[in-house]
């Protein structure tokens, strides 16, 4: 299999430290301001960002983690289910600011169905989406990352592999590889 690096960790680690710049320039001292990790890879992005802002502002940022699995627009057009993951918000946000965190954006159905299954929790007064990595030209919907850490052209043929400590890698890296 053809492996080909695109981030590694301190190239990851120089980009969080950015997000985390960025959301105060924009978002001051987060009054009104929740961040969403958006399962399943999202919430380690969020965390790794909610620790960082703490770090460098001292502000504790709501947080919470969102499953849109049943929300997706191809969800009964699997071969096999979808297995659901928790959804963690103990908050409404309704008239707040969302920031929506995953790691890498592709054809946008995930964030799609996150808009949706938000509204459970309330409307939000704005929605702006962070992205470790985003897959240029392959959207099905018309979703662009507010926060961007990466582009990257990939063909029909390639995935972005994000790997975490967090989960048993030895470094956190971002790969392109060719799909089996």
């Amino acid at each position: 299999m053809h492996k080909r690096l695109v981030l590694d960790q301190q190239q990851i680690a120089i980009i969080l430290k950015r997000f985390c710049h960025q959301l105060i320039e924009n978002h001051d001292t987060f009054e009104n301001t929740v961040l969403l990790g958006l399962q399943p890879r999202g919430p380690i992005v969020l965390d790794k960002i909610v620790s960082l802002l703490e770090e460098i502002s001292g502000i504790k940022v709501p947080f919470g983690y969102l499953d849109a699995t049943f929300h997706r627009d191809d969800f009964r057009r699997r071969d096999f289910p979808l297995k659901a993951n928790e959804t963690k918000i103990d908050f409404l946000i309704e008239g707040q600011k969302v920031i929506l965190i995953d790691d890498v954006l592709y054809k946008g159905r995930s964030v799609r169905a996150a808009l949706d299954a938000m509204i459970a929790f309330g409307r939000p007064q704005k929605v702006e989406l962070m992205i470790l990595v985003d897959r240029k030209y392959t959207r099905d919907y018309p979703i662009m990352p507010d926060y961007c850490g990466f582009k990257v052209n990939t063909l029909e043929t390639q995935y972005v592999s994000v790997e975490w400590k967090e989960n048993g890698f030895e470094k956190d890296a971002i790969w392109i590889t060719e799909k089996v």
